[in-house]
């Protein structure tokens, strides 16, 4: 059995819950709320020493950090990972482009827009976050007007991690009506077997993470 520590409304976290809800594999899902300091306890540190989640741990005590990582491990023998050598390096350039041009800038835009004070000094970090998001966009934007996914000829891992704060770019500000392509592969991507919806962030947590920022 898998046990899978996150945050229900990070995306990090939400690519995990997708990829096993749509292979149909059983887990167990243990909620950690870093606004809390739980990714900060001694317990959770044993786990992963870094103090982020998401982390999957096996019954055996095996642990394994990053949510990427992660999603190739569990994609491994499936369709949603490429066999063909070239075609899972393309797929591992996207799950690369999404932790390095992407999601520090789309993901913390949103970080910022939702769950810090309006008087945070962090939002002057916007305008170049959203440039840079917009930016990466751009080069999803044409890909997809070739293509029509990212893990070569078919749906899979890095169609994943790109999806997860994409789909919730417009909560840290970004505007996708320019980019017509890649809303037709949110759409297909939300149309795929099993596709399961990041939860809304609750509202008493955002409070919570708002007022200790």
């Amino acid at each position: 059995m898998i046990t899978v520590h996150g945050f229900s409304p990070s995306g990090n976290c939400h690519k995990l819950r997708l990829l096993l809800d749509q292979l149909g594999r059983e887990y167990r899902w243990n909620e950690v709320d870093p606004s809390k300091g739980e990714t900060h306890t001694p317990q959770f540190l044993a786990l992963n020493p870094n103090g982020k989640v998401p982390v999957l741990e096996l019954d055996d005590g095996r642990v394994l950090t990053e949510s990427n990582a992660i999603l190739c491990w569990l994609a491994e023998g499936s369709s949603f990972l490429p066999v063909d050598s070239w075609q899972r390096a393309q797929a591992l350039s996207w799950m690369f482009f999404e932790q390095y041009s992407h999601e520090p800038f789309v993901a913390v835009a949103r970080f910022i827009c939702g769950w810090t004070p309006l008087d945070s000094p962090r939002r002057a970090d916007l305008p170049r976050l959203r440039e840079r998001g917009h930016q990466a966009l751009a080069v999803m934007e044409r890909h997809l007007s070739t293509q029509p996914w990212f893990t070569g000829d078919n749906y899979g891992v890095a169609d994943i991690a790109l999806f997860a704060y994409t789909d919730v770019a417009g909560d840290g500000g970004f505007d996708l009506s320019a980019y017509p392509a890649l809303r037709d592969w949110l759409a297909r991507v939300r149309k795929t077997p099993g596709f399961v919806a990041m939860p809304d962030p609750d509202a008493e947590a955002t409070a919570r993470i708002a007022r200790s920022d």
